[in-house]
């Protein structure tokens, strides 16, 4: 199989386990840079994740121009993705969530923390973009150009998620496995920390705890334990290749 056969083969996968998570539903979407040519970026046509497969990929340049004669419909927030490939050569996929359980912490004074040793990924501080900020209010909350997309990614700056006021978040990550963990964990994250608040006084990973003892590694076994539940969980085990 071809490296970008495995690529496509992958990010069906990310489709399919994000929806069966219930971190996207008929939108939402997870894209990953084109691997032999990084100016360039995949992602699905715009279609539900769960129905997503190899056929549905396009190929866009950074600022969310479509390559070749594909005239199928793409995702309009195409322009998350691209601005932040274009900001942040270190990152390889990208997922946009409107998830529920985060949408509480992108419109209140009340900070997204890390609580659960799953989440430690997200980081000390998740930053919260609110469009109109830059835009006004005369947007519809969507990122919907370049400017958008560059702004949005400025504020995750070196980080790896975002909250985007009233709307979701955009989380980013080295490979598609690390990014889904990160999308599937900042939810359960946002859960148990509203619990939390419920009950009165709390206490949220230390910065050594969030440090943790060395990067996700989603080549390692425990990453790979988790990668095959999950696309097992959403019907697509079949797509699996060898455990690294």
């Amino acid at each position: 199989m071809s490296e970008r056969d495995q690529t496509l083969r992958d990010l069906v996968i990310g489709n399919r386990i994000l929806a069966h998570q219930n971190v996207v539903d008929a939108y939402g979407h997870i894209s990953v840079r084109h691997p032999s040519n990084p100016e360039h970026f995949l992602l699905s046509r715009s279609r539900a994740p769960e129905l997503v497969t190899e056929d549905d990929i396009m190929e866009f340049t950074l600022d969310g121009k479509v390559v070749g004669d594909d005239r199928r419909p793409p995702y309009l927030e195409r322009f998350i993705h691209g601005g932040i490939y274009e900001a942040r050569p270190d990152v390889h996929s990208v997922v946009h969530s409107h998830a529920e359980e985060t949408l509480a912490f992108s419109i209140t004074n009340v900070p997204m923390q890390p609580v659960i040793h799953v989440a430690r990924l997200i980081g000390p501080n998740v930053p919260v973009w609110d469009i109109s900020e830059k835009f006004g209010d005369d947007t519809n909350l969507l990122v919907t150009n370049v400017e958008h997309g560059r702004d949005l990614a400025q504020r995750i700056g070196q980080g790896s998620v975002a909250l985007m006021r009233g709307h979701g978040f955009a989380g980013v990550g080295s490979t598609i496995m690390d990014v889904v963990r990160l999308s599937v964990y900042l939810p359960v994250n946002a859960r148990v920390l509203t619990a939390a608040m419920n009950f009165g006084p709390f206490k949220a990973l230390t910065p050594g705890e969030i440090a943790g003892h060395g990067e996700f590694d989603p080549k390692s076994p425990s990453g790979w334990r988790a990668w095959e539940y999950w696309a097992r969980r959403a019907g697509v085990g079949d797509r699996l290749g060898e455990m690294p």
